[in-house]
């Protein structure tokens, strides 16, 4: 294990031209600063050339295990004023916690001799024990026999209780025929006779029921013997496996109260302290070892003022997310938005971008209106219905551009990035018959994207060139980073887009396509352009899965489907602005 006392590192090159940050990065949507950026160069840099640990991050060529990284850079003044940075990794790297140059973690569990090990063992030693009475050969084996046994008894219960059905019926028919001959020989001789068969007849009943309940203790004891001898086995399974749970849970508070969190006030607060008021209320699995909570727990601890923050992925993507390598990514939110919000406290910040109204002074462009309908342009970074924080959108306009316009009007939308054609029902039956269009999928819907590159499936010869093709990628929410998507073969939904090349500039080296999606998921289209998987190439300007710019360079630029009263076929079409 290597450790260094200080893990302050200067800059190698001089930064006197650079302004620094006068307020700190809100960190969840940022531009790097330029400090950062060449501090996050000096530790890429590093990451080229050290020798010190091996880690396949699959830069080679070789995917096989191979795991990219989270990287973080902090820009930070000591008190003697000088700037320098600190770097972090997410998680453990080369499978340890602490490397020449990197900031230890809040709390290294894989310290020798601390009540992780010592616990973690029993529980391991638990596990052992489930492996051995899980892959008992005798549990299936007992299974199967019982199984068998409740079927057998089963079988032959219902067919006795059948028996007794017909019985029943038998005998209530004969001494309905008693009844008869009793009412027309109602003589002492006939009484004797009925009296005698109505004997038999209780008789018979009798001993159906008894046979009814030989044949259940018959099977009652030979069930009882096999679930006895099953329970043996799953009962001691079943409490071993409540003891690991309850080991588990205790092992689990008891380190999430070993992160304990600084902020530049000297307040400390645990993983369990930060989350209890939360929605989550316990705290996901891997709170407190990304790259930012340590970055800046570091910083306190050592009396160092953050002025910057800054974190990119080193390496190939997951399998299910879209991350480029070197690309700059904001702090997750579900494990780090808890944390970092006490440990910014008392740090003046730069304002959430988020939260300002990105469609003010821009307009909403009617392209055709009739009674029924209208079609409208809808512009870059404009919601298409009100956020959570921002009322401005496409329906608010709509609202007061058609007072007098009934129903929902929004038919369907665009995502806030996206730009062009909505289709804006007016009344309540327009809305209807547009809507079960967009339902059936009967309408045609294209949009046009510019890439950030030249995907493979286009760089080929000539001869073997696609210039069309079809994606089908499954898409699930990031759970611990919305509103990101990942591609999930598991638990994601459908979602399939068409694709034609439209052109390729050799000069910018972009790509001018085509998409037409037949499933509408959230940004489905950005997923399938950007994922390894896909087209391999994020749409210029995708500040989720690629590189931010001025705007995303995505455009809804084609739009056919029937007139809601008329059924008319219409048509409409409008260039993007890019």
């Amino acid at each position: 294990m290597h450790l260094q006392p200080s893990c302050f590192t200067s800059f190698t090159q001089a930064i006197d031209a650079y302004a620094l940050p006068q307020r700190f990065t809100f960190p969840f949507y940022y531009e790097p600063h330029p400090l950062c950026v060449i501090a996050a160069e000096e530790l890429q840099q590093h990451l080229e050339t050290q020798s010190d640990w091996q880690h396949n991050f699959g830069l080679t060529g070789e995917l096989t295990g191979a795991i990219g990284k989270m990287f973080g850079v902090l820009l930070v003044q000591n008190l003697q004023g000088e700037v320098g940075y600190l770097s972090a990794f997410s998680g453990k790297l080369a499978e340890q916690n602490h490397w020449p140059r990197f900031v230890p973690p809040v709390f290294d569990m894989l310290v020798k001799d601390n009540f992780f090990h010592a616990e973690n063992l029993q529980i391991n030693n638990l596990n052992l024990q489930l492996a051995a009475l899980e892959t008992h050969p005798d549990i299936p084996r007992l299974n199967a026999e019982l199984i068998t046994k409740q079927t057998q008894a089963e079988t032959q219960l219902a067919a006795h209780r059948q028996v007794m059905i017909d019985g029943r019926k038998t005998r209530k028919a004969q001494r309905n025929q008693l009844a008869g001959q009793l009412a027309v020989n109602p003589t002492d001789e006939t009484l004797r006779e009925n009296a005698i068969i109505e004997a038999k007849l209780s008789q018979e009943s009798i001993n159906e029921k008894n046979q009814l309940r030989d044949i259940k203790r018959y099977w009652d004891e030979r069930i009882h013997t096999i679930s006895q001898a099953l329970s043996q086995l799953t009962d001691k399974r079943d409490a071993l496996r409540q003891e690991r749970k309850q080991l588990s849970a205790a092992l689990q508070q008891k380190l999430f109260e070993q992160y304990r969190f600084l902020n530049i006030l000297g307040a400390e607060k645990s993983l369990n302290g930060i989350f209890k008021n939360t929605v989550e209320l316990t705290p996901p699995a891997g709170s407190g070892e990304c790259a930012a909570p340590k970055l800046l727990h570091y910083a306190f601890k050592h009396g160092l003022k953050p002025l910057a923050i800054a974190e990119f992925w080193w390496g190939a993507p997951p399998k299910s997310e879209i991350r480029q390598h070197k690309q700059f990514y904001p702090a997750c939110l579900r494990k780090c938005q808890p944390i970092l919000g006490h440990m910014l406290e008392g740090l003046d910040i730069d304002d959430n971008p988020l939260l300002i109204n990105p469609a003010e002074g821009k307009s909403v462009a009617i392209l055709y209106q009739d009674d029924a309908m209208a079609i409208v342009n809808k512009p870059a970074e404009f919601l298409s219905v009100p956020g959570k924080e921002i009322e401005d959108s496409v329906y608010a306009r709509m609202r007061q551009t058609f007072p007098h316009a009934t129903g929902p009007l929004i038919v369907h939308r665009l995502d806030m990035s996206t730009s062009g054609l909505m289709v804006i029902a007016l009344t309540k039956d327009a809305h209807k018959q547009l809507q079960k269009q967009f339902i059936q999928r009967t309408v045609t819907k294209r949009y046009v994207a510019l890439l950030d590159g030249i995907p493979a499936q286009m760089t080929a010869q000539v001869a073997d060139q696609q210039t069309t093709g079809h994606i089908s990628l499954p898409l699930r929410g990031d759970l611990d980073d919305r509103p990101r998507q990942l591609v999930c073969q598991e638990f994601g939904k459908v979602a399939e887009t068409d694709w034609e090349l439209s052109h390729i500039d050799k000069n910018t080296r972009q790509t001018r396509v085509y998409l037409s999606p037949k499933t509408g998921r959230t940004h489905q289209l950005r997923v399938h352009c950007a994922h390894l998987d896909g087209l391999n190439t994020p749409i210029v300007g995708d500040d989720l899965y690629g590189k931010r710019a001025n705007r995303l360079h995505l455009h809804a630029d084609l739009l056919v489907l029937q007139h809601p009263m008329t059924r008319e076929l219409m048509r409409f079409q409008v260039d993007p602005d890019f």
